[in-house]
């Protein structure tokens, strides 16, 4: 152990102050999902070779990251979620390369495919400098060793077959299997750090502490929650002094929920299988997501802290489902108004259509960053209709607001929060509704096309809806911001 806490005092050289953004403070902010070797490369090419299939670096950078800000920034994103930074199992393996950053070697270095301690440092004062926050991935749960023969001895600074579990692979069906048990295959295994173990707890909740101080990090997404016990959880958590949000992959809600009693929030998987099977088809059922959207709100402690999320990089695209450009727009805006802190994952406002890993981690590049012909223009809109909510004077702050759900027949729902009233369905053709509960001869602003609407003298709307999605809101509560909101 003293070997162990030497190599981390001498990591652990300078240290600085974070944001130490807040819990509340990260309500107030949406996130963008990098993906650091497919976002942005350093020398500008939009045209240079990536293809997912083979599962190998393509020269994404942090350096490339920084040139590319203000396409992130320009469309209302106001922070950043970064790929693992540590230095990565070398060479190509029978399941590719380590260009995503989750297969860790050694904790105190960092990953120069992705450039040196200067360029992350730059990074994030770069991110500052435009007021985003960054938030960092960890990956505490194992390391990775090519092969079937585990070389221990390479891995720091857990270089002893003591500080892990045994060898044996998961049973997902149990929860003991799943926190002790191994992950990965003879291609490459994903030793499992004993976490129980104080002297591994200690080094990771150390290591974990210096890289948010030194770096100035505001954030960590916990990469294998469901892996670690919650006590581990609730410790690093609680001594890190940042917004926690975990990784627990799983739809069921009494699964999900527990968890945030050793962190701030979670991935709201719930909330986001049941919207993509409600929403990318005229066969999905609303019924079944409203009910899902109601459970979390009456078994998690406050979803609100959850990420609202339609894609990441271990699930298929929404543009492998549908390339139904009004149902991508639904989707777009129950991630960015629903209950929650929105994420959107790199290359979802440009429709992409990778399915199943490797084809979701495309080559952003490849799009030429276009801001037309895509969903970059609704997500800047709903960003800065967003803003304007957080901003606006109300007994109970948009973030805090609690969503209720109306559903107006089979396949169109109407889910209200604050004065925002979204008009939602998994109708691809025309079909005539009425939206209730306006208060009478009151006038509104439709925020996607800023048309204006009428409510009659029983506070009613009548609509044709042909697909796409509606955000109404009083014209009299957007007053000045509508020219901001509309651009006109």
């Amino acid at each position: 152990m003293r070997t162990l806490l030497a190599l981390v005092l001498v990591f652990t050289t300078h240290f600085y102050s974070s944001l130490a953004a807040t819990a509340s403070e990260w309500r107030n902010h949406s996130i963008y999902q990098l993906m650091t070797d497919r976002f942005a490369r350093p020398d500008g090419s939009l045209t240079a070779p990536c293809d997912p299939n083979e599962r190998v670096f393509c020269g994404g950078t942090w350096k490339g990251i920084i040139s590319r800000l203000d396409y992130i920034s320009r469309m209302g994103f106001t922070a950043i979620w970064v790929s693992p930074i540590v230095e990565q199992s070398d060479g190509r393996t029978g399941v590719g390369e380590a260009y995503h950053g989750y297969w860790t070697r050694n904790l105190y270095a960092f990953n120069l495919k992705f450039g040196t301690e200067r360029d992350f440092i730059d990074l994030v004062g770069a991110a500052h400098e435009r007021g985003m926050l960054v938030m960092l991935d960890v990956v505490l749960n194992h390391f990775a060793n090519p092969g079937e023969t585990i070389q221990y001895q390479n891995l720091i600074p857990f270089n002893h077959e003591r500080y892990y579990h045994p060898k044996r692979e998961i049973d997902w069906g149990s929860q003991p299997s799943i926190e002790n048990g191994w992950m990965g295959n003879g291609y490459l295994w994903l030793p499992d750090l004993n976490t129980e173990d104080k002297e591994v707890a200690d080094i990771l909740v150390a290591w974990t502490k210096n890289v948010v101080s030194k770096y100035k990090i505001d954030g960590l997404r916990l990469d294998a929650t469901r892996n670690i016990p919650m006590s581990f959880w609730k410790r690093i958590c609680g001594e890190v002094g940042v917004y926690c949000q975990g990784e627990v992959w799983a739809s069921d809600v009494n699964i999900v929920c527990p968890y945030q009693d050793s962190m701030d929030g979670l991935h709201n998987y719930p909330f986001k299988v049941a919207a993509t099977e409600a929403f990318t088809s005229p066969n999905g059922n609303l019924s079944a997501f409203v009910q899902v959207a109601q459970h979390m709100r009456s078994q998690c402690k406050d979803v609100s802290l959850f990420g609202t999320f339609m894609e990441n990089h271990d699930n298929p695209r929404l543009g492998s489902i549908t390339t139904d450009p009004g149902r991508l727009r639904t989707l777009a805006v129950l991630n960015i108004l629903s209950d929650g802190i929105p994420i959107v994952y790199y290359g979802q406002e440009q429709m992409l259509t990778g399915a199943n890993d490797p084809l979701n981690r495309e080559a952003l590049w490849h799009t030429h960053y276009s801001t037309a012909n895509n969903l970059v223009p609704t997500f800047t809109r709903l960003n800065a209709f967003r803003r304007l909510l957080i901003s606006a004077a109300s007994p109970t702050p948009f973030t805090y607001a609690v969503s209720t759900y109306h559903l107006l027949g089979t396949q169109v729902l109407n889910i209200r929060k604050g004065d925002v009233s979204l008009v939602l369905t998994n109708l691809g053709v025309a079909t005539d509704i009425v939206v209730p509960m306006f208060a009478a001869g009151e006038e509104l602003l439709e925020v996607l096309s800023c048309r204006l609407l009428r409510a009659d003298s029983m506070g009613q709307i009548k609509l044709t809806l042909t697909g796409e999605p509606l955000v109404i809101y009083p014209r009299t509560r957007i007053a000045d911001s509508e020219t901001t909101i509309c651009g006109a």
